[in-house]
């Protein structure tokens, strides 16, 4: 494996135009592999953001559907790896569907898929609130797979806030980089979205690229944006002059930097076993 890799990340504003979208996803795709980068990260619902309740599920897909075959292809004719997360993809009922990162390599073949494992049902601050497991079916597996850019460790958004998961993608999976398409609402972002993200790269020590959805999809949804790609120490190392604008970020992940990182603050090895604390006493 080389010492670095390219890598690039996605900022866009979805729609409900699923033609509009892949449009959109088409240019950058386009724009990632003449920069030199190995794998783009799309954010969450790169394919579809609907404007009513119910549109989402309408579209949703099987894995092996058009929506999905399209970018199958956009990645086989780039010659580039795609994180797509979270696509809509076809639950077990007519009534429901799977949030799912879907990672395609360079040969347009779905390598790995994860389904989000924490739904987003929350009252934000604001009066809007959502309420996603209604709608979804939550995943159940930790999810991790090696690519040209090492050892990806698989989440989608709102699974950011659960320090765990990330805590088992890297210490018991080996993740080097973590993986978070994002589509965190204005009001969330402007709290917490750079300080949750650079402490997850901080605690695992591991690159961390966060492609965000930006700006006003509809009247009634807007996301905070600000696309991130963050290094092992916890420095933003990628990221778009404008969070709100559509284009593409990119930066080298330096293979030399997270093995030099973790030698000389040896947190794997200082971390306490399940075990320990049952026994200690409060």
């Amino acid at each position: 494996m080389a010492s670095s890799v390219r890598v690039a990340a996605a900022q866009m504003t979805s729609i409900n135009d699923l033609a509009a979208n892949f449009s959109t996803c088409s240019r950058l795709v386009k724009e990632a592999a003449a920069a030199g980068a190995k794998l783009l990260c799309f954010p969450e619902s790169f394919s579809y953001v609907g404007s009513l309740d119910g549109d989402s599920l309408k579209i949703a897909e099987p894995l092996d559907g058009p929506i999905m075959k399209g970018y199958c292809s956009l990645a086989r004719e780039s010659n580039i790896w795609l994180s797509l997360g979270g696509f809509q993809e076809k639950g077990f009922d007519d009534g429901h569907l799977r949030n799912t990162h879907v990672i395609i390599d360079e040969a347009g073949n779905i390598r790995s898929t994860y389904s989000k494992i924490f739904l987003f049902d929350v009252d934000v601050p604001g009066g809007t609130i959502y309420k996603e497991s209604s709608f979804t079916e939550a995943g159940k597996d930790i999810v991790v797979l090696d690519s040209p850019i090492g050892c990806m460790g698989l989440s989608v958004c709102y699974d950011l806030r659960f320090p765990e998961l990330y805590q088992q993608l890297r210490f018991n999976h080996d993740a080097q980089v973590l993986l978070v398409p994002s589509a965190f609402t204005k009001v969330t972002g402007q709290a917490h979205w750079e300080i949750l993200l650079r402490a997850r790269a901080i605690e695992t020590q591991c690159y961390v690229i966060a492609a965000a959805q930006a700006g006003k999809h509809n009247d009634k949804r807007e996301s905070y944006g600000d696309t991130l790609i963050i290094d092992p120490w916890g420095t933003v190392v990628g990221r778009l002059p404008d969070r709100l604008s559509t284009g593409i970020t990119v930066a080298d992940i330096d293979f030399s930097l997270i093995d030099s990182v973790r030698a000389k603050m040896p947190i794997a090895k200082h971390r306490k076993p399940a075990e320990f604390w049952k026994s200690v006493c409060l």
